[in-house]
């Protein structure tokens, strides 16, 4: 599953990478590059020791710290911060931070699986902020980043502006279900091909990724990536998604879970967190499917529900003009009446 979905989008972002040293941290972007720009380079970066590891992070909008913080969480388990990397024209009003999760990315890599759990990762995201020096903060999930997002608004609500669960995976059993009831739906061939992908002799990528895409929908078709982000995601380091973790805490495809999450499970959660400051937020043509979002939003009183037109899971990179200004009237909206001491 990438719970930021492995076939489709882990796949398509990671062939585009070029792994290369990791930079050097603490150091400023050219001033001569828009730092608001999508995909521009970061202000600051930083090396934040957690338990396992240390894991990096950029910050962009430094200019700006009489607003209040977004960070985004990527997905995964194993994923990357640089599909976020499009919506860096929220730092025109604020700080942006993203992040890499200790085994991916530019963070680093003990592949230790005594760090595999979930606590662990929400922990690191307190560590973090604190880092930081950041009082509150509205927290962006997406996919694994909402089961994240989700249980750090229920333990931290006091540090917690607003949390946006994007893509929403808060619970495997509900993610194997609609994952299967999309199989179901699509056309006899298609399902032969997805079994063909999920095999040990798999056909090309290029059919796979042609079987995924109808999975979705026969109308969806995602935007192809700007030469803005081919050129990050060239450039930006690290060691890309880690298919190690994916499968330890996952499991082996987007429709089977074996890992440590095969029985994760944090819709109890969801009456614990304020629903006035939640909002929940899929693809048109998301694998999150929306009749299961709607059950998650009756548990959540108050919640919003934005649907990107268009998009699929991976709605960033899909849509991202159109998720940029949902992002963009949802911060501004929750910002009201949210005092910020540093």
């Amino acid at each position: 599953m990438n719970i930021t979905r492995l076939p489709v989008l882990a796949l398509l972002i990671t062939a585009l990478f070029i792994l290369s040293p990791l930079s050097a941290t603490g150091t400023e972007a050219d001033s001569s590059k828009d730092i608001t720009a999508p995909f521009g380079p970061p202000e600051r970066e930083l090396m934040v020791e957690v338990e396992g590891g240390k894991v990096y992070v950029r910050v962009n909008g430094l200019s700006h710290l009489d607003g209040i913080p977004v960070i985004f969480i990527h997905g995964g388990p194993g994923g990357t911060h640089n599909g976020f990397a499009g919506m860096l024209g929220l730092a025109s009003e604020r700080m942006v931070i993203m992040y890499d999760q200790l085994d991916s990315g530019k963070s680093d890599h003990p592949n230790d699986e005594a760090n595999w759990r979930v606590e662990r990762f929400v922990e690191s995201l307190e560590k973090i902020r604190r880092a930081l020096n950041i009082a509150r903060w509205h927290i962006v999930g997406h996919s694994w980043g909402s089961a994240l997002a989700l249980e750090y608004a229920a333990k931290y609500p006091q540090r917690t502006v607003s949390t946006v669960l994007g893509g929403t995976f808060i619970s495997t059993p509900h993610w194997i279900m609609d994952a299967n009831l999309l199989v179901q739906a699509a056309p006899e061939d298609t399902r032969q091909t997805l079994k063909q992908c999920e095999s040990d002799s798999p056909p090309a990528e290029d059919t796979c990724q042609h079987a995924y895409t109808v999975l979705y929908s026969s109308y969806y078709q995602p935007e192809a990536p700007s030469n803005a982000a081919v050129a990050y995601y060239q450039n930006v380091g690290g060691k890309g998604f880690n298919p190690i973790i994916y499968n330890k805490m996952w499991g082996p495809s987007e429709f089977s879970s074996t890992g440590v999450l095969k029985h994760y499970d944090a819709t109890h959660l969801l009456s614990k967190i304020d629903g006035r400051r939640t909002l929940f937020m899929i693809g048109q043509y998301d694998s999150a499917r929306i009749d299961t979002v709607q059950d998650y939003i009756k548990l959540t009183p108050g919640a919003e529900l934005a649907v990107v037109p268009g998009g699929a899971h991976g709605f960033y990179a899909d849509r991202p003009i159109i998720t940029e200004a949902i992002l963009k009237d949802w911060l501004n909206r929750k910002d009201s009446g949210i005092e910020v001491n540093r």
